[in-house]
């Protein structure tokens, strides 16, 4: 019988503190998963509309969660702190994530 590995993804604040959590699949996307997990650093002004850029994050494999949709880059474009690696945390659906990942928050939200 195989044993069924839960992924894992580390939050990691400005200051250098980390938050791992287990991946739940009962949340729609990472910013939920956070916020519903007190994991500080992300505002989500907007609910998860990708709106407002306020749940920015820096992926250590931003390409496991797919390509960026156009209301995303538009809100990552105001971004002064924008990184090749930059995401929305609210654009980024848990059911992608298959491996243990690290994410960054940036020093200041929008």
């Amino acid at each position: 019988m195989r044993e069924l590995v839960v992924p894992k993804i580390t939050f990691v604040q400005a200051d250098g503190s980390q938050s791992e959590l287990e991946v739940s699949r009962g949340h729609q996307s990472v910013m939920e998963f956070a916020l519903e997990n007190g994991v500080g650093g992300i505002d989500a002004d907007c609910g998860g509309s990708a709106v407002c850029g306020t749940c920015h994050c820096f992926m250590t494999d931003p390409d496991m969660f797919g390509a960026i949709e156009p209301n995303e880059e538009a809100m990552l474009g105001l971004r002064p702190d924008r990184e090749n690696n930059s995401r929305l945390s609210c654009q980024l659906s848990l059911s992608d994530v298959s491996a243990d990942t690290t994410i960054t928050l940036p020093e200041f939200q929008m």
